[in-house]
């Protein structure tokens, strides 16, 4: 059996490291056991104070903690993880006894993920952190800028789509004349321009591709869609096209007027760039299959190379066969 089929068997893709604090050994002893059988890697401490020097020195993907222990409760435990840099991003559940809406609010106020009721099953308390665990791997697949999947999720979302054989093409994106617009208008014009073509594919995917269509964020000026093959072509037409009627608004009217930006180089030469364009190349499972991810996007890749080779917008599709 595969590591995956494994992993899928235990509940968690990939399992996950997991501290245990209770200062109850058997109810510490308990969960560490449910946990390891469902395959994630258990550590045990017995108060806030060890799970802080436990979390420190390696930092664990979850804290699963009781709220009530004696020195340090769960709540300064957690507010105390959320201050040190070492482990402000770990995920944490709080067990507890009571469950009164107040002791509820005061878990989310310090930072908690989290909160579950005595008693609880052990079903229900699998769910609930591979829960917290998929909503913390999708925060980081994400690009800070656009809010979009990176480039983790790209890569998982076309290895599935190959391993599946469901019939897909890959639009890979991009941005031409952007580093000139950034040195122009400076990096908070240019932010505002990626936000903006974020916005603008997410619409116009969502619009011509499908229920199925995934759009993710590479980085910079890159952009990555997926979608079902027989949409690709409408996807990249219309983008081009909606893209190039937003272009104009995202200038100044002196420059807008003049049709062009002056930038000058290291040289001290002044040199007129067009306006943003964009390009995008496209590889698709119409004509040929894909083995990889890798091969699919080496394809959009080289498309969207062949395309930038042009003036303006524009799109090209990959018609070989394999």
């Amino acid at each position: 059996m595969s590591s995956e089929d494994m992993s899928d068997r235990a509940g968690v893709p990939g399992g996950g490291s997991i501290l245990v604090v209770d200062d109850d050994p058997f109810i510490a002893r308990l969960l560490e056991i449910e946990l390891r059988a469902a395959g994630y890697d258990v550590r045990v401490a017995n108060d806030g104070q060890q799970a802080l020097e436990l979390a420190r020195d390696e930092c664990p993907e979850l804290v699963l903690a009781d709220v009530m222990m004696p020195n340090m409760d769960g709540f300064e435990m957690t507010r105390r993880l959320r201050q040190d840099s070492r482990t402000a991003s770990v995920s944490v559940i709080m067990l507890t006894a009571r469950g009164l809406s107040a002791d509820k609010l005061e878990g989310f106020a310090v930072g908690a993920d989290d909160y579950i009721v005595k008693p609880f099953d052990t079903p229900e308390l699998l769910a609930r952190i591979r829960g917290v665990l998929r909503r913390t791997k999708e925060m980081r697949q994400q690009s800070p800028l656009t809010g979009l999947p990176g480039n983790i999720r790209i890569e998982d979302e076309i290895e599935e789509r190959v391993r599946s054989g469901v019939p897909f093409a890959i639009l890979y994106a991009d941005l031409d004349h952007f580093k000139a617009f950034n040195d122009h208008y400076g990096f908070m014009r240019g932010d505002e321009v990626i936000q903006f073509t974020a916005g603008l594919i997410q619409e116009l995917t969502h619009e011509a591709g499908g229920a199925s269509a995934f759009v993710g964020h590479v980085g910079g000026d890159d952009f990555v869609i997926l979608c079902d093959a027989n949409e690709a072509e409408t996807v990249a037409e219309l983008l081009v096209r909606r893209f190039d009627e937003a272009v104009p608004g995202l200038y100044e009217p002196e420059d807008r007027a003049r049709g062009h930006i002056e930038v000058t180089n290291r040289r001290g030469e002044v040199q007129d760039f067009p306006f943003l364009s964009i390009s995008i190349g496209i590889a698709t499972t119409a004509r040929r299959t894909f083995q990889h991810f890798a091969e699919a996007v080496a394809i959009a890749t080289e498309m969207k190379a062949f395309t930038k080779s042009k003036e303006g917008s524009s799109w090209a599709v990959d018609r070989r066969t394999s």
